[in-house]
């Protein structure tokens, strides 16, 4: 089972069971035009879907090895494919899902993709909780402001929010 394998599969699980979900990282930049080499997939989805999702993952051979209340990580046996999942909620749920357009993210594959304000907001908040993340959230930042249009306000007050104004010019321009 390759990854566009089990990227179908999901998909068809979240249209099956009627769950909102939307594709984030790497696959959701190569959407807005930005190539980066992945080796796993990443959904964002409501935490209400949560154990649902981890027990279909499980029985299609994945290994849970980390799960909270907002992320999980699953890994397959073969391969090695790896699945990532973000829970959200609430307003911030709903404003994320009314915001998803359908894109290739592969070559014939259309799916759910969040936009590309959402996106540069959750890799400001990755920063925020793993420093470590910067350079390369960053430029994947970079990368999307340059390959598409964004609302120039609206990724100003998300960097305000995280507490990385500072960088706004440098990276938005």
């Amino acid at each position: 089972m390759g990854l566009k394998d089990i990227i179908e599969a999901m998909a068809d699980f979240f249209d099956q069971q009627q769950m909102d979900y939307g594709i984030i990282g790497a696959f959701a930049l190569y959407s807005y035009g930005y190539i980066r080499a992945t080796q796993d997939i990443d959904f964002i989805t409501k935490a209400e879907y949560k154990d649902k999702i981890i027990t279909h993952l499980e029985s299609l051979g994945f290994e849970t090895t980390f799960s909270s209340s907002a992320f999980s990580n699953h890994i397959h046996s073969v391969g090695p494919v790896r699945v990532d999942i973000m829970y959200i909620e609430g307003s911030t749920a709903e404003e994320i899902f009314k915001a998803t357009e359908k894109r290739i993210i592969l070559k014939d594959l259309s799916l759910p993709v969040v936009s590309p304000e959402h996106l540069i907001a959750m890799k400001l908040f990755a920063i925020q909780n793993n420093p470590d993340r910067k350079f390369k959230d960053l430029a994947d930042i970079k990368e999307i402001v340059g390959h598409t249009e964004v609302n120039k306000e609206t990724v100003l007050s998300y960097f305000k929010k995280y507490g990385m104004e500072p960088l706004y010019n440098e990276v938005v321009g």
